[in-house]
């Protein structure tokens, strides 16, 4: 199993717009496209404007294929489209690829 943790570098004054945008569209699309969010967190430095998720995969190359649908996905591309009418969201995305420790037992 792969798992991508992804932190987001959130634009000052964006984090609603941000977070109204996975809420009310990323997560169902993800949904749809079989892509599994396992957590979700917000900084709890106000200040450091980041939201981090994990998600899952079989493998690398699953993951790249999803990511390739999702961003050429209509109802993506409408939706991010909409929610930077008042301009860009995410400064950056960093992406952590990690697999579990061979001893750690869920």
């Amino acid at each position: 199993m792969l798992y991508e943790l992804r932190i987001y570098y959130i634009h000052p004054g964006r984090m609603q717009a941000i977070n109204d945008r996975f809420a009310n569209h990323t997560l169902n699309i993800f949904s749809r496209l079989g892509m599994k969010v396992t957590d979700f967190w917000e900084d709890t430095d106000a200040e450091s404007n980041k939201l981090v998720y994990v998600m899952e995969f079989a493998n690398r190359e699953e993951r790249d294929t999803k990511f390739e649908i999702f961003r050429n996905d209509p109802e993506w591309q409408k939706a991010r489209n909409e929610s930077e009418l008042d301009g860009a969201i995410v400064e950056r995305v960093e992406s952590v690829f990690l697999k579990q420790a061979a001893y750690f037992n869920r």
